[in-house]
């Protein structure tokens, strides 16, 4: 199936779990990164259940610290 990662259109296995995904695209620190899928996030605690599904559009948001 295909869905499209941080923009990218990728060939992806049926069955796939955002968790899984995670692995594959090597996210850091993946405890620290939100995630939205089709422009809605996911909760932390729901990463390694929530199954992609043809035509999906996740995006990995990374917060930045930082200030004086």
């Amino acid at each position: 199936m295909v869905i499209t990662v941080s923009g990218n259109k990728k060939e992806v296995a049926e069955g796939l779990t955002l968790l899984e995904l995670m692995k594959q695209e090597k996210v850091e620190m993946p405890d620290y990164v939100t995630v939205s899928i089709n422009e809605e996030f996911v909760e932390s605690d729901a990463k390694e259940s929530t199954v992609l599904k043809e035509g999906d559009n996740v995006e990995f948001l990374y917060f930045m610290g930082g200030g004086c």
